[in-house]
């Protein structure tokens, strides 16, 4: 939700065609090479200080966001529709050094928000507020006119949710553990496990929606054009450029003030061969691919986009030290392979996340006695490979604390949220509120 585009160029600039945005697409959206850096962009809620469950001004959140922009940080900073904050780390060429820029990051971040009475929350969807826009741009103008098309999800997914996004190298041409298309085909199937491990949005409105995971439960009803990825078989590559070019543009962005237009199912494919409302850019093409919001986008690098935002200051750690862990450590991601690939049947020939394995993984999490058996042998397999990659004691650790707390015992920290509210008991008007 970060994807910060500028508007429109002022001086027109040459359409391209539509072979030559698949060739653009295919140049752009995996760059091989050994897996050298990793980064990460935690998004947060901003709540009242004193009580969650009260509301803040758009000028509290404005005035708190200016203090923090003057800030040296080496993260960027910018702030989502709804107001959810994130930071997005430089490039990092280690586990610790990533770890280390948005930890000092976020120490000043909270800093400057307690002056303004206010805090970051680590929740996947906002258990209290409905979905309010604080940013006003045309991007997001177009962008809610277009998701209202298909129903409330989108507001919500703008303006409710937060997540921590784990952005990898995309590995080798060569196959192998560390290929290209085994990290990718991997992605997707693991994928299904760190959103059934790293659950934490059961409530929507003040209510248990059902869904351990109701951020991924947001995604999937924006649709597939918009959220989905594309078929796993065949060459990572050419299946990415294909979904690029068919899915439907959201917007196309004026060269003035004015709203921008929203079409109405309209493909990138088929503006490139119509011309309207007028022939596309490359500026146009960059930006489409921003509107984009698969579980996993290849940016160059992969990024992973299906993990909840996590309680705790520090619990964002976790989900960046067990993904980069299984992805970038040869042994782990042989054995991450191997653990997930009975998984592919269930999910099917369907593209994630609309498949019956991730729903499964967004309902129930790590109750969900295969995929728990899952998550236990890839989180065994992160907490070897992690000293191997330099990862301090007090990382390791926090892994092994969260294995022992949820992933052994079958839970996630959406069951801690729903305990708190209602009890080990687990029901509401009689009804298990997990199912």
């Amino acid at each position: 939700m970060s994807d910060s585009v500028s508007g429109c160029p002022e001086q027109p600039r040459s359409a391209v065609t539509e072979a030559e945005v698949e060739a653009l697409v295919r140049g752009i959206c995996f760059k091989t090479g050994p897996p050298r850096t990793l980064g990460v962009e935690v998004e947060w809620l901003v709540h009242e200080l004193r009580d969650p469950r009260l509301p803040v001004t758009p000028e509290r959140l404005e005035a708190a966001y200016a203090a923090l922009r003057t800030e040296h940080l080496r993260s960027a900073l910018t702030v989502e529709p709804g107001g959810q904050l994130e930071l997005s780390s430089p490039p990092a060429t280690s586990l610790m050094e990533c770890i280390g820029t948005v930890s000092a990051d976020l120490d000043v971040a909270r800093a400057v928000l307690r002056e303004h009475d206010l805090e970051l929350v680590g929740l996947g969807n906002d258990p209290w507020h409905p979905p309010r826009r604080f940013l006003r741009q045309p991007r997001y103008d177009a962008m809610e006119a277009y998701l209202d098309r298909a129903g409330p999800a989108g507001r919500a997914m703008m303006c409710t949710s937060a997540s921590v996004q784990v952005c990898l190298d995309a590995g080798y041409e060569e196959p192998g553990p560390l290929g290209h298309g085994r990290r990718w085909w991997l992605a997707h199937h693991l994928g299904a496990v760190l959103v059934a491990a790293f659950a934490n949005s059961p409530l929507a409105g003040r209510e248990p929606t059902g869904w351990l995971s109701t951020r991924q439960l947001l995604w999937m009803e924006i649709g597939a054009g918009r959220a989905g990825a594309p078929p796993l078989d065949g060459d990572p590559r050419a299946a990415w450029a294909r979904h690029v070019v068919d899915a439907p543009v959201m917007c196309v962005r004026r060269r003035d003030d004015g709203p921008w237009h929203v079409p109405d199912g309209l493909s990138f494919r088929e503006w490139t061969r119509s011309g309207a409302p007028r022939p596309p850019t490359q500026e146009d093409l960059d930006y489409h691919l921003t509107t984009l919001f698969p579980p996993v986008r290849p940016r160059g690098h992969l990024e992973l986009r299906m993990i909840d935002a996590q309680p705790g200051e520090d619990g964002w750690i976790v989900p960046l030290a067990v993904a980069t862990a299984l992805f970038d450590d040869p042994e782990a991601a042989e054995t991450a392979y191997r653990a997930v690939k009975p998984l592919a049947e269930r999910a099917g020939s369907l593209p994630a996340p609309h498949n019956p394995l991730w729903v499964d993984a967004a309902r129930s999490g790590l109750a969900d006695p295969e995929l728990r058996e899952v998550a236990d042998i890839c989180f065994a397999a992160a907490l070897e490979a992690l000293p191997r990659l330099g990862a301090t004691t007090e990382v390791t650790d926090a892994v092994a604390a969260y294995r022992d707390r949820f992933v052994v015992r079958g839970r996630c920290p959406a069951d801690d949220l729903l305990d708190e509210l209602y009890g080990t008991d687990r029901t509401l008007h009689g009804k298990d509120i997990r199912t």
